[in-house]
């Protein structure tokens, strides 16, 4: 298994930089401008901003995927008779198929392409969903979250990086944060109708998405930098030429990538062994870390299991005290994609860290106080801890922890190394959710009270975590960034080897 994984993932070490996909080169003449301030004279951006719409049908349904076993577990455990248990094997079947989806996509991406990898994913979907919406043995609904799983493991990858391929620098930030937004749309897409349809029908629905999606590739180009690579010349020029616009002259833009292309062929072949590496440790350590962080924190036990949460805390309309959750991740992720640029990655995450804590505690609290005190003059604190916890909860994490780690984890590796770097940073994120979606009901049932304190707790460590080994990477090159880690490293070794004499 491991020698398996080290040739899936050995295959994404030839991805490009995707930061900067059309800027080989750092500073441009005047002879010779960059994409962005080409496009900006002039170009028309029509097309990169409907590819844009397009591409992030398959996050919405990513995030309809994510959120639809929450609304849903009462009714699927009534109907199928299902123990808990089963259900919870079913919930996290999700992120094993992601998993698996995580580890290909690189390979899938460049064997077809980026809309060829959406299109496989949007078959898994539907694979998936017309299992489980017609079939009813658990063992069969299990396979069918099974395909979800790869289908969102697919997609997770191959948007990101096709958005960055297509946008011009200027338009980047703000085009790529679509990603993250339309999954939170998703996942309150799903916790609406689920208050309003039975789960087959709710099942049935994320077919519609997968099928706009697969329509919409149809009038979209291919990601340029892929078609130069797989040597599809006239594809090339024509994809190149319909993003900049018709009146564009796309010579410049042409040389560079192809120039771009050339140099990333050059590299050396990354293994994953290599990341082990002095030089790269540091990096490891902040982007496996924060993934670790972000999904011990909880996130996705809450999302997936929200309904359920509110029910035991003794909130009555529990469906409704989910939407409100599902609804307040919309906004808050738009005001953290404001900030980013503004305030800094590493305040953000420390700030949203902090306050993940802190929720966690007043929901563990909430479940302490209701089952120590008999005093039922204390529902309605209950209530208020339990229902203000998971709002302040699901707000800071929406405004830093949600997207950041994501962020900089493309920002903290060499070019040479990203794509390797990236496949182990989302297999540890994949990994680290289904542990907690397979475990969070065993949890409960030991303790509720305790399994927010333990989630408070990590979400504490992750603010020191950040405060600690992140330097900040705001407006910097990455080359300024590869020196920031050294510097920033080498300054808390030596601060902390002071300490200890």
């Amino acid at each position: 298994m491991t020698i398996k994984i080290d040739l899936e993932i050995g295959e994404l070490s030839e991805q490009a930089d995707i930061s900067q996909p059309f800027l080989p080169a750092e500073e441009k003449t005047e002879s010779k401008k960059s994409f962005s301030e080409r496009r900006s004279n002039g170009g028309s951006i029509a097309t990169v901003v409907l590819s844009t719409f397009v591409v992030v049908l398959g996050s919405l349904e990513f995030g309809y995927s994510v959120g639809f076993s929450s609304p849903v577990q009462s009714a699927m455990m009534e109907d199928l008779g299902l123990t808990m248990s089963q259900y919870s094997t079913f919930g996290s079947l999700l992120t094993i198929g992601a998993m698996v989806g995580a580890i290909l996509s690189g390979r899938i991406a460049d064997f077809l392409g980026r809309k060829g990898a959406l299109r496989v994913s949007s078959a898994s979907y539907v694979i998936g969903w017309l299992i489980i919406s017609l079939l009813k043995d658990a063992w069969l609904l299990d396979i069918g979250r099974l395909f979800i799983g790869y289908g969102v493991g697919l997609t997770s990858y191959t948007i990101p990086v096709y958005i960055a391929e297509i946008t011009p620098k200027n338009l980047r930030g703000g085009l790529t944060t679509t990603n993250q937004l339309s999954i939170t749309i998703g996942i309150l897409i799903a916790y609406l109708l689920g208050m309003l349809v039975r789960w087959r029908l709710l099942a049935i629905i994320g077919i519609i998405p997968c099928f706009l999606l697969v329509l919409g590739l149809f009038f979209i180009p291919e990601s340029p930098r892929w078609l130069a690579k797989v040597g599809h010349d006239k594809e090339f020029d024509e994809a190149l030429q319909a993003l900049l616009g018709k009146d564009c002259d796309v010579s410049v833009e042409a040389a560079e990538i192809r120039e771009y292309v050339e140099e990333l062929e050059n590299l050396p072949r990354a293994k994953i062994l290599d990341l082990f590496r002095p030089k790269y440790m540091h990096s490891v350590i902040v982007g496996v870390g924060l993934m670790v962080f972000q999904q011990l924190g909880g996130i996705n036990a809450v999302m997936f299991y929200a309904s359920e949460i509110f029910k035991d805390a003794g909130i009555a309309s529990n469906h409704a005290a989910s939407v409100a959750v599902a609804a307040l991740q919309v906004p808050m992720t738009a005001f953290g994609a404001l900030l980013m640029d503004r305030s800094g990655r590493r305040p953000l995450l420390m700030v949203s860290a902090g306050g993940m804590s802190l929720g966690c505690f007043l929901v563990g609290l909430s479940f302490y106080i209701q089952g120590h005190a008999n005093d039922t003059h204390l529902a309605a604190l209950v209530t208020i801890l339990a229902l203000g916890g998971l709002l302040g909860y699901i707000a800071t994490f929406s405004l830093g922890m949600g997207g950041i780690p994501w962020i900089i984890m493309s920002e903290i590796f060499p070019i040479n190394m990203k794509g390797i770097a990236g496949s182990l940073v989302t297999l540890v994120a994949w990994f680290g959710s289904w542990v907690i979606t397979v475990t969070f009901n065993y949890l409960l049932a030991w303790s509720a009270a305790g399994s927010f304190f333990i989630f408070a707790g990590v979400s504490a460590s992750a603010v020191v975590f950040v405060a600690y080994l992140l330097p900040e990477t705001k407006g910097q090159t990455l080359e300024e960034i590869q020196s920031s880690f050294e510097s920033f490293f080498t300054k808390r070794t030596l601060k902390a080897n002071q300490v200890l004499c």
